[in-house]
């Protein structure tokens, strides 16, 4: 049995000495370390002399009797302070000393009897990564929530795979193979569930080997509660996910700004009109365009607040506008202010003309609040882009 160490002193002196390290990351689960360990344990042992490896548990601030009943199973237990699933298993892997590093939950609902296998797929196919997918194999009634399983994980896998190219099946799957060089390069973050996707996109992005092998799920033992929150862990995914890609928010930001002003200019042209009997361009069709032109510059503001963390690369256009200098971006501001400061009074002599009744311009202040309000919308949210960068370079 090894001592454990604090992790600065893991990293130090752990790396790399053997062919593979199984983590656990662990909160809590002194009724199931023990069997996790010793099924991961029978299937790699499988192996013979021909395989080297460890067991670390990332002990994530157990009150129970986890990391004494690890230890009493000759696993190596590194402490890690930083709360999540994600942290975790980021302690974990860092402090490991194989050439492979292997996780899975330590709640006994993995087939742990797939150790061996998804090892020998990940080395045999030479393989950045391997994954035991739940998807294509036996899950057994009750172990995954229907939800789960019809809709949160078909649906983020299915993003990942067209976003970033990926043919996977199971994107949630917590039991997976990866190669620690390949994965030093990544640049994981995530502490929490988010984690798992995280992992893959930036696998894919970094154009890594990904291969799954067949395994399955199981249910956890009676009355344990899970650490997994449905909707709060789903949404992390999903926006995990779309962060990722801001020239989806660009794109559609911007098709949705240019077709809705076009469309808008026309309507404010042309006034109420009648096509294959359909009465276009007025009021009502100018209050949605408004609405399509503020929900794509939310959306194309946003892709500017994704490009700032490197995500991805912007286009040109892009690049320009957020890299815009703080005198032109001021005069900017001014000239919009100064022409809605028009408008509103233009407005307002109107209805003194008027004897302060019958101020018949919407259809004029809709198309004006949409060409003025829009550049306003960009201009301010520039300079709130501006403010957090010059704060963040303190």
């Amino acid at each position: 049995m090894q001592a454990s160490l604090p992790l600065p002193f893991t990293i130090l002196f752990a790396r790399p000495s053997m062919d593979l390290t199984f983590v656990f990351p662990c909160l809590n689960e002194e009724e199931t370390i023990v069997p996790c360990i010793e099924a991961v344990k029978q299937s790699l042992d499988a192996a013979g002399d021909s395989l080297s490896y460890e067991i670390v548990v990332a002990d994530n601030g157990s009150t129970d009797r986890s990391a004494a009943l690890a230890a009493g199973q000759g696993a190596r237990v590194v402490p890690v302070m930083e709360r999540g699933y994600g942290a975790a298993l980021r302690g974990g892997i860092a402090a490991a000393g194989g050439t492979y590093v292997m996780f899975a939950d330590a709640d006994m609902t993995y087939v742990y009897e797939d150790a061996l296998p998804l090892y020998e797929k990940a080395v045999a196919e030479n393989a950045d990564m391997a994954i035991a997918s739940r998807m294509r194999g036996k899950i057994e009634r009750g172990a995954m929530p229907v939800l789960h399983r019809l809709l949160g994980t078909p649906v983020l896998t299915w993003l990942i795979n067209v976003l970033f190219g990926g043919r996977l099946s199971d994107c949630n799957s917590g039991f997976r193979c990866i190669r620690q060089s390949a994965y030093d390069t990544w640049g994981i973050r995530a502490s929490g569930m988010e984690f798992a996707s995280e992992l893959l996109i930036k696998a894919l992005k970094h154009r890594a080997k990904t291969v799954e092998i067949r395994s399955g799920l199981r249910c956890g033992p009676e009355g344990r509660v899970a650490h997994l929150r449905t909707w709060r862990d789903g949404m992390r995914h999903l926006l995990f996910i779309l962060s990722e890609r801001p020239r989806l928010f660009e794109l559609s930001g911007v098709v949705l700004v240019v077709l809705s002003t076009v469309l808008q200019i026309l309507a404010m042209a042309k006034g109420p009109t009648e096509v294959a009997g359909l009465n276009i361009f007025d009021m009502h069709s100018k209050a949605l365009l408004l609405l399509a032109g503020i929900t794509g510059m939310q959306l194309y503001v946003f892709s500017c607040m994704l490009f700032l963390r490197e995500r991805e690369k912007p286009t040109a256009l892009t690049a320009s506008i957020i890299g815009i200098g703080e005198a032109p971006l001021f005069f900017l501001l001014l000239f919009i202010l100064v022409l809605e400061f028009v408008l509103v009074g233009g407005v307002v002599l109107n209805w003194f003309s008027n004897n302060f009744a019958n101020l018949d311009l919407a259809n004029v202040l809709i198309g004006g609040i949409h060409l003025l309000g829009l550049p306003l919308m960009l201009a301010i949210a520039l300079l709130g882009l501006h403010v957090f960068q010059k704060s963040g370079d303190r």
